[in-house]
């Protein structure tokens, strides 16, 4: 005879959490005033963070792209659906106009720039496309704004909650704007059900910020506070699953 099974409840799955660096491959993102590419800052950061976010123990990572590789900004998306991630998070170190400005910044989805600063930032993070030719491109602006309004009021304040987790989180430890938290159309956030963010870790257009990036010691600090911002969103995320549910 079989042995009679045994049932109780299983252990619920690690959340998986989806790492998006950014730019990769013919699209180098931005150029710091050393040389220093965005894309690789973006690569070696996600994958500290990858690093730390598994030796906890807590968390599932992916990661869209582990290597030198050029991915359409849609393509992210999809390959955060097809992971079934729980978070998605993209990391940047994009340059700006002003080379004084300096400092980290989050950023959630909106059909309108919340400055006329973000607005450039997600123009020049939404044409990243180009580099794949004709046959990659964003969607066109009328386009992106239905893809907005698609994105459910839950997913929404999924985002802001942890947009709010890495403020909090990055304000002891990591430099920010003086307005941190941010909001524009960005097409790598757009996904309906997976609450996103768009982390800039400081601007490649500042020595300063540039210098700190290129510091394994400082990635470990952006990678650490990001670790206690995901804990904190996860956390808080399954008190008010379990206090609706």
């Amino acid at each position: 005879l079989h042995a009679p099974a045994i049932i109780g409840k299983a252990a619920a799955p690690k959340p998986l959490v989806m790492l998006d660096p950014g730019h990769g491959g013919k699209d180098p993102g931005a150029i710091g005033i050393s040389g220093t590419y965005e894309k690789h800052v973006a690569e070696a950061a996600a994958s500290e963070l990858q690093r730390q976010l598994e030796a906890s123990g807590r968390y599932r990572v992916a990661m869209t792209r582990a290597d030198d590789r050029f991915i359409p900004l849609e393509g992210r998306v999809d390959i955060a659906h097809t992971h079934k991630a729980a978070l998605f998070i993209s990391m940047h170190a994009d340059a700006l106009h002003d080379p004084a400005v300096r400092g980290a910044s989050v950023y959630t989805l909106a059909a309108r720039a919340s400055d006329r600063q973000t607005a450039m930032l997600a123009q020049t993070e939404n044409s990243a496309d180009r580099y794949g030719g004709p046959q990659v491109h964003a969607t066109s602006p009328e386009v992106q704004e239905i893809l907005a309004s698609l994105v459910t009021e839950e997913t929404r304040h999924g985002a802001a909650h942890m947009a709010s987790s890495i403020v909090t989180a990055f304000r002891p430890r990591v430099g920010l704007l003086q307005h941190p938290s941010r909001h524009a159309s960005f097409v790598v956030l757009k996904s309906a059900d997976i609450p996103s963010v768009l982390v800039e870790m400081g601007f490649m257009s500042n020595h300063m910020d540039e210098a700190a990036l290129r510091q394994a010691a400082h990635r470990m600090v952006v990678a650490s506070a990001m670790v206690q911002a995901i804990d904190r969103y996860f956390a808080t995320d399954s008190m008010v699953t379990h206090a609706t549910g």
